[in-house]
């Protein structure tokens, strides 16, 4: 059945074959003018046509073989995908707040019980079922956001039963046709559980953990949290060779908290995203440039722990590829897309066609749709995943941070409307 969305205002379709960088991101050639219409079939885009011809071809169909929907001069953007999360896990860490206000570094807090560890305990109670029930929750709101499509992370079980656990929740997310499509990426290298050393604990993941999540084929990726404290360059490097060695795509978290050197070995990797980033120097940005490693801003955790933003618009002018998403996790509660640009843009003068970039064609080449089919573009034979605005104007989609810009999308061909 086909869905015809007719009398469009601007559509900002990013139509490209590769990731855009530098000035490209800024480019007004991303932009339809209004006047057009969007025609899908199924889960795909099949046309994009003059809305006056489109309606005379359409308006003697019957009801059962098209839908025909006015937009009303509405601007049109592609489905948000949000390629950093941690959807699957229980408990609540709110006190942290506090803690964090009285001076407690982020080690501190895990020193007091809170932190990945106090996560871990809470979620390894919890069932499958009711992992499932609170994470579809969070997911509908990323949708009700504009978000189409999520990568997510195990690494709230922190040992092998419960991460493939939280693996087997990803999987049914990705199921259920009313969420975003979901793209799971192993990260049991988040923390060093009790009764362990950082050394046994990586011996344990390679030699136990790994295996079985490989086995299970749960996780198209392997992550680590390589930082200072955590997991180190030597032991990070083990590890996601031992995933590649599965065939496993690699990822990682890098320099959140200060430079570890993690964007160097990102580049030794050929990773597909080294994520956070915040304090990685420009000489390993180059090297992950020239390795084809993109560079995964994560706007919220700044925004949420009061710390200084990276530069984002050095990105732009030293022609490096970079995406942002949301981090959602226990300690940064943020679900909207639409709020993480929103900082970039009206706290680091990031120009919104560039943040719309970041957050849309650019993360699909590090988190590819299920189907194999493009997306995070308007163009013919990508997914049918879009964002109708509330606006005529396509900047306003990252200008309401207090609610979501979106009165109506269309996810995977079915179009939801939240006006009424």
């Amino acid at each position: 059945m086909r869905t015809v969305l007719i009398n469009c205002g601007p559509i900002v379709h990013v139509d490209s074959n590769e990731p855009i960088i530098g000035h490209q991101m800024v480019d007004d050639k991303w932009i339809f003018p209004e006047g057009k219409a969007i025609v899908t079939n199924g889960i795909e885009i099949e046309s994009i046509e003059d809305s006056k011809a489109v309606q005379d071809d359409y308006q003697s169909h019957s009801s059962n073989e098209v839908t025909i929907i006015d937009v009303n001069g509405s601007a049109i953007i592609p489905g948000l995908i949000d390629s950093h999360t941690h959807m699957v896990w229980g408990g609540d860490r709110s006190r942290e707040v506090r803690w964090k206000q009285q001076g407690n570094t982020y080690s501190d807090i895990a020193n007091m019980g809170g932190g990945i560890v106090s996560t871990v305990n809470s979620t390894k109670s919890m069932s499958e079922r009711d992992l499932f029930i609170i994470a579809k929750n969070r997911l509908m709101k990323s949708l009700r956001n504009g978000t189409t499509h999520i990568e997510t992370k195990s690494g709230y079980g922190l040992d092998s039963i419960t991460e493939i656990k939280l693996l087997k929740v990803a999987k049914q997310l990705n199921e259920d046709n009313d969420t975003p499509s979901v793209d799971s990426t192993w990260l049991g290298a988040h923390a060093i559980p009790d009764k362990h050393t950082l050394e046994s604990y990586t011996e344990e993941i390679i030699s136990h953990q790994l295996p079985l999540v490989a086995e299970s084929q749960l996780a198209r990726s392997a992550d680590v949290f390589c930082e200072p404290g955590w997991f180190g360059i030597d032991e990070s490097e083990l590890i996601l060779e031992a995933a590649k060695s599965y065939g496993m795509n690699l990822r990682m978290h890098i320099d959140e908290f200060s430079d570890g050197n993690g964007g160097e070995l990102a580049a030794k990797l050929k990773v597909d995203t080294a994520d956070h980033s915040h304090y990685t120097s420009e000489d390993n940005r180059v090297k992950m440039t020239k390795s084809g490693v993109s560079t995964g801003f994560l706007p919220g955790t700044p925004y949420s722990m009061g710390s200084n933003w990276p530069d984002f618009n050095s990105m732009i002018d030293n022609e490096h590829l970079w995406t942002i998403a949301t981090d959602f996790n226990p300690n940064n509660q943020i679900l909207s897309m639409p709020f993480v640009a929103s900082c970039i843009v009206q706290r680091c003068a990031v120009d919104p066609l560039a943040a719309l970039v970041a957050s849309t064609i650019n993360p699909s080449f590090t988190t590819p749709h299920q189907t194999g089919m493009r997306h995070g573009v308007i163009s013919p034979g990508a997914v049918a995943n879009l964002n109708i605005l509330n606006s005529k104007h396509w900047e306003s989609w990252c200008l309401t941070p207090g609610h979501s810009p979106i009165s109506a999308n269309v996810l995977n061909g079915k179009y939801n409307n939240y006006e009424n």
